[in-house]
């Protein structure tokens, strides 16, 4: 992913970083609504980089160690200009309806967001970075290696997480601040033989994490058991990862996750757009240089999203009398599995095509280390058969494999309201549980 910052010395070149895990017709999809000109690959992950590019007819480059300057032509002596306003990054999200939406981070996004880090952080060219998150995901990619290039610091980066892995690097590089999602935490929680000792963290000052809730009791027996304090933040693509922070000199509150940044207002409003009173549940709306640009090509999006300057996030939360900030509910359906945003309508949209679905709804079910497994609960065709790993096998052909459901539920016929709709409220997570581990057992 430095790779971002090579596409920037080319003159109004914006980057779009996809999913490494992605499926052909998924980055078929992205490259196709951004109107990429080019697609770069390493030449590790898959074919499906390739095939996105001959089905659309743009070139292809693969990159691998040695290839030299990415422009392919002679090196650019000095930086491109580029104003605060231009878009450096297109980052594919899509809440929670419809197909992914492009949100655009522009180079004073990115920069405002490394600047924030750096004073909150207090990080200093000695500092030493780790993680093992993806780059393509906006909190590896602006709010980690972003601030830490900035900061002028270095940044050891694992390509796949692995816990053992990471505590390696962590001894070999003496690392002062680590990043990553809290099933990342609980992963090196677990992973720690007798031999891992607080002595092994002694250099490490901070560890951030983000990308879903922090559960209290891996925090507090992570923090026991090497004594590195573990401070949460809260942010979306479309803020470039960053709203609110619990910083170094603040107490921290139970399920908080800090307050706003600095440059950064957070507001809970009603349905109406009025400020709730203080600890009243509402909606999570944020102002600050790291809000997005909008939505790539989506004007009717944008505007639903940038009402008078603040982004509505579509999350409910309440704010302290100190400014503290509490998520207590996710916009509608959305999934986070281990940090990464699911989409049901996406998964439920390919599970459709199955000639054997004829109904479907895909849920969340809580899971203790993934935080939520993906779930999908399944009418089939009369006569028809599940066989759950055939099934998964057609499913991975056409996403990712983080989006692939793991838990399975076959009724009848799905639980509806008064108009038809499927009602996923009315779905038995228990159920849904206890039925796939039946289904698994006897198979």
């Amino acid at each position: 992913m430095p790779g971002v910052h090579a596409v920037h010395r080319l003159p109004g070149a914006v980057a779009v970083t996809a999913n490494t895990m992605s499926t052909h017709p998924e980055l078929e999809y992205v490259s196709g609504d951004s109107g990429v000109k080019l697609v770069l690959a390493w030449h590790e992950p898959s074919h499906a980089p390739r095939d996105a590019a001959a089905a659309l007819g743009v070139p292809y480059w693969e990159l691998a160690p040695g290839l030299g300057d990415l422009a392919h032509d002679a090196p650019l002596d000095q930086p491109v200009p580029r104003e605060a306003t231009d878009n450096a990054v297109i980052l594919y999200t899509s809440g929670t309806t419809g197909r992914p939406k492009g949100a655009q981070l522009t180079h004073g996004n990115l920069i405002a967001c490394a600047e924030i880090f750096i004073e909150v952080l207090e990080v200093t060219p000695e500092d030493r970075m780790g993680t093992a998150l993806p780059l393509f995901h906006v909190f590896g990619q602006a709010v980690v290696m972003g601030t830490t290039l900035h900061a002028g610091a270095s940044l050891s980066i694992l390509a796949r997480f692995d816990a053992n892995d990471l505590l390696d690097m962590l001894r070999r590089d003496t690392l002062t601040m680590m990043s990553g999602v809290p099933t990342m935490w609980n992963a090196l929680l677990h992973a720690a033989g007798d031999d891992v000792t607080p002595a092994d963290f002694a250099s490490l000052r901070l560890a951030a994490s983000g990308g879903a809730a922090m559960p209290a009791e891996v925090m507090r027996a992570f923090e026991e058991r090497f004594g590195a304090k573990i401070l949460e933040g809260y942010g979306l693509s479309e803020t470039t990862g960053a709203a609110t922070f619990n910083g170094l000199h603040r107490e921290r509150k139970p399920s908080c996750v800090g307050i706003a940044l600095p440059r950064c207002e957070v507001q809970i409003r009603d349905g109406d757009g009025n400020e709730v009173p203080t600890g009243e549940i509402g909606e999570v709306t944020i102002k600050g240089p790291v809000v997005m640009s909008g939505y790539w090509n989506r004007p009717e999006a944008t505007a639903d999203a940038l009402a008078d300057g603040w982004l509505r996030t579509g999350d409910l939360g309440t704010k302290d009398e100190d400014g503290d900030i509490r998520i207590v509910d996710r916009v509608k359906d959305l999934i986070i599995r281990g940090g990464y945003n699911v989409y049901p309508r996406e998964v439920e949209e390919v599970l459709y095509e199955h000639p054997d679905v004829v109904e479907v709804a895909v849920v969340g079910v809580p899971d203790e280390h993934f935080g939520e497994e993906v779930a999908a609960v399944l009418a089939l065709a009369p006569g028809a058969t599940f066989d759950r790993e055939a099934f998964r096998a057609w499913a991975k052909e056409r996403l990712s494999a983080y989006k692939v459901p793991r838990l399975f539920q076959v009724l009848d016929t799905l639980p509806k309201g008064p108009t038809g709709k499927i009602l996923k409220r009315a779905i038995d997570t228990d159920a849904v549980r206890a039925a796939s581990a039946s289904e698994a057992t006897a198979s």
